[in-house]
């Protein structure tokens, strides 16, 4: 196996699915299918055994949905996690980034959209298609409400900006010429917002961006 080699997990409880995931995901493009799981009480064996760079996890399962899954999965020093759905639909996605999937993506996503999601998630990126993301967005806006953490406060005003430009779904690059600071410093934000808001990734903190009102959704409800 290469060192630049990305291992991955699949689960989902349709061979017919997986078997279409491992021919996008092969060898020659850089990707190891080190195991498949066909529901989600399978994963945290699988994960202990295979070590995989990232779960594509199915939300829909019979047994263990991916939702319970990837919770049970963030609760311990586990792989990211790419959901994986056939289902726009808004609580499936908010329940899936609540429970701490770093992306998802649709299951009739094209071949190329599926690499760079995976390739993104496995780097420890977050990946949302704009498509999907505003339909999150305004799950958020409707949940939110008026409910504000303690924790907000413990921002400086730079990182509330450099969260809200996270929210949007801005990169490192057009955070750092929106703001007209380094990269460097960009990183430096984001590393001391995610300590202070107790977040693991750039998904979670976009949840947090909505959640708590530093970005109002573009979207009608």
């Amino acid at each position: 196996m290469a060192n630049s080699d990305i291992t991955v997990l699949l689960v989902d409880d349709q061979e017919l699915v997986r078997s279409g995931l491992r021919r996008i995901l092969r060898r020659k493009d850089g990707f190891v299918i080190v195991a498949e799981c066909s529901d989600g009480d399978e994963v945290p064996s699988a994960v202990a055994e295979h070590h995989p760079d990232v779960v594509v996890m199915d939300l829909r399962m019979k047994r263990l949905d991916g939702i319970e899954a990837t919770r049970r999965l963030s609760a311990s020093d586990a792989p990211p996690v790419l959901a994986l759905t056939t289902f726009n639909d808004d609580e499936l996605l908010s329940g899936a980034l609540r429970a701490g999937a770093s992306g998802f993506v649709l299951k009739d996503s094209s071949a190329e959209e599926l690499i760079r999601a995976v390739r993104a998630v496995a780097q420890g990126d977050s990946y949302l298609d704009p498509a999907v993301t505003s339909r999150v967005l305004t799950t958020y806006r409707r949940v939110a409400g008026d409910h504000r953490s303690e924790t907000v406060a413990e921002l400086t005003a730079r990182e509330r900006d450099v969260l809200r430009l996270i929210g949007q779904g801005r990169s490192n690059a057009e955070i750092a010429e929106e703001l007209s600071i380094s990269e460097l410093t960009v990183k430096s934000h984001i590393g001391r917002i995610f300590l202070k808001l107790d977040l693991r990734d750039r998904a979670a903190a976009i949840v947090y961006a909505y959640d708590h009102g530093i970005v109002t959704p573009r979207f009608p409800v």
